[in-house]
C-alpha cells in the first residue's frame, strides 16, 4: 500500500470510544486512516507544526499555539463512514456531535451535496458617467476577459476550474457616486481560492477600466460565497430521542419548538447558528481551513434577505421523526494554504480520507448540522448546563493545578455539590492532597 493511501474502512461506531486512553484513540485512529508514524506524531502534538514553519506562515513569530484535538465518531455520511478531526477548546462540542451521529445513524445518517466551488471576484468601478452603458461594455466583452482570466492559473484551469462567467452590478447612488461592481464567477476546484481569485481581479483591473471609462478601486474576492454552498439533511428517529424525563415524541416537538424560535428571533438565531459554527470551525480549523471566512459567509448568508435567521431547519416528518436540514455557503480547500504546510492538517485530511473540497464542505456542513441537533436537544430537554458544565469541570480543576486522577476526582465533587468554579477547585485539591498525604 503506498504511504499516502488510506486503508480500507471499518465503521465509525466506535462504540465506548471516550472510555478509551488517550494512547489507545490515537491507535485507533491511525490504523483507520493508515497513518505514517509522522503523522501520528503530528496529531499527537509532538510532531506538529514547528516554529520554523510557522516563521514563514506569519509575521513576528515567536513561538507555536496549540488546541486540542478530539475526533468525532459514528458519522456516516451519503453511506460512507468517517472519523472527524476537530480542533477546539470548548468542552462538550466533539462529545455532542458524535452523539447527534449516533442517533442520525439510525435514520441513515446524513445524506449531503455541494454546489461546484464558483468563487466571486469583485472589481470596484468608480468614476463611471453611465453605468448601463458602462455595464453592458464589460458583458459584450465578457469571451475576452474571461479568456484572460484564464491565462492567471493554468493548473486550475487544467484540473476543469477557471473563470465561467461575469455579472454587473450597479450601484447608482452611494455616499461616494455612482458605482459599478464587476463580479467575476471562478471554479477555484479544490482551492479554497482566495489567492487565485485576488491574482485574476487585479489582472482584469486595467481592462475594465478601459472598457468602462472609470477608475478600479478595489479588487478583491467576496466571502460571501453564495455559488458554492454545501447541504445535509438527516433523520432522527424519535425512538432514540427519549430521556428519563420525557418520551420520544415530547422530545422531537420539543426540538421543532426551539428550531423555530431561532427561525423567527434574531437574538435566539445568533445563538442557535454559533452552536452550528462550533462544529464546522472545529473541522475547519483541524483541516487547516480559513475559519473567518466560513464564518464571515455563513451570517452573510443567515441575513441575506435582510433579517438574521436560522442556517438549520428541523421539522417531524409524516412518522413523527425529526428531519433536519441545513444550507450554507462552504468555501474551503485541500490544497495550497496552511491545509499542506502545516503537519497535523495534513494528517487530518488523511483521517478524512484526503477528500477533495466539495467533499469537505458536505463533511462540514453534516458535522454543523449534528452540532445544532446536540445544542438543542440539551436545551430542550436536561439544559445545556448539565453535560456542559460536568466538562467545563474538568477545565476548573486542571486551571487549579490538579493532574492525573485528581482532575477528574474533583470534578466530579464540584459537578455534585453544584459549585464549579476555580477557587472551589482549589479547595478541593489542596483538601485532597491533604488526605492522601496523612
Amino acid at each position: 500500500m503506498p504511504e499516502n493511501a488510506a486503508p480500507e474502512r471499518g465503521t465509525s461506531r466506535l462504540s465506548g470510544f471516550y472510555r478509551r486512553t488517550r494512547s489507545e484513540r490515537a491507535e485507533i485512529v491511525a490504523a483507520w486512516a493508515g497513518l505514517t508514524t509522522e503523522e501520528q506524531a503530528a496529531l499527537a502534538g509532538s510532531g506538529g507544526l514547528s516554529a520554523e514553519q510557522a516563521e514563514h506562515m506569519i509575521e513576528n513569530v515567536i513561538g507555536v499555539y496549540a488546541l486540542p484535538l478530539g475526533i468525532a465518531t459514528n458519522f456516516l455520511i451519503n453511506g460512507r463512514d468517517y472519523l472527524i478531526p476537530m480542533a477546539v477548546e470548548e468542552p462538550s462540542i466533539v462529545a455532542g456531535v458524535s452523539f447527534a451521529a449516533k442517533l442520525a445513524r439510525e435514520g441513515g445518517g446524513f445524506i449531503t451535496s455541494a454546489d461546484d466551488p464558483v468563487m466571486i471576484g469583485q472589481i470596484q468601478v468608480l468614476d463611471v458617467a453611465d453605468l448601463d452603458a458602462a455595464g453592458a461594455r464589460v458583458l459584450a466583452a465578457q469571451d475576452e476577459l474571461l479568456a484572460e482570466a484564464d491565462c492567471c492559473d493554468r493548473t486550475i484551469v487544467e484540473l476543469g476550474g477557471g473563470a465561467r462567467g461575469l455579472e454587473i452590478r450597479p450601484f447608482p447612488d452611494t455616499p461616494v457616486g455612482p458605482m459599478l461592481i464587476v463580479h467575476l464567477l471562478y471554479d477555484v476546484r479544490d482551492a479554497m481560492g482566495a489567492n487565485a481569485i485576488n491574482t485574476t481581479v487585479e489582472r482584469l483591473a486595467p481592462r475594465i477600466e478601459a472598457l468602462t471609462g472609470g477608475r478600479v478601486n478595489l479588487r478583491i474576492l467576496s466571502n460571501l460565497s453564495d455559488r458554492r454552498k454545501a447541504r445535509a439533511a438527516c433523520t432522527i428517529p424519535a425512538r432514540g430521542l427519549r430521556t428519563e424525563a420525557m418520551d420520544g415524541a415530547d422530545v422531537a416537538r420539543a426540538i421543532v419548538e426551539a428550531a423555530v424560535f431561532a427561525a423567527v428571533d434574531p437574538y435566539r438565531a445568533t445563538t442557535h447558528n454559533k452552536g452550528v459554527m462550533n462544529g464546522m470551525d472545529a473541522v475547519a480549523m483541524a483541516t487547516g481551513n480559513d475559519w473567518r471566512a466560513l464564518e464571515a459567509g455563513a451570517h452573510a448568508w443567515a441575513a441575506r434577505d435582510g433579517g438574521y435567521r436560522s442556517l438549520t431547519e428541523w421539522a417531524l416528518d409524516g412518522a413523527g421523526d425529526l428531519r433536519g436540514t441545513i444550507e450554507l455557503p462552504v468555501a474551503v480547500g485541500t490544497v495550497g494554504g496552511a491545509t499542506r504546510v502545516h503537519p497535523a492538517a495534513r494528517a487530518a485530511l488523511k483521517v478524512l480520507g484526503n477528500p477533495g473540497a466539495q467533499e469537505l464542505a458536505q463533511i462540514m456542513a453534516a458535522v454543523g448540522l449534528a452540532q445544532n441537533f446536540a445544542a438543542i436537544r440539551a436545551l430542550a430537554t436536561e439544559g445545556i448546563q448539565r453535560g456542559h458544565m460536568s466538562l467545563h469541570a474538568k477545565q476548573m480543576a486542571v486551571a487549579a493545578g490538579a493532574t492525573g486522577g485528581e482532575v477528574q476526582a474533583i470534578a466530579n465533587r464540584m459537578v455534585a455539590e453544584g459549585q464549579i468554579s476555580t477557587q472551589r477547585a482549589e479547595a478541593l485539591l489542596r483538601e485532597l492532597r491533604a488526605g492522601n498525604s496523612d
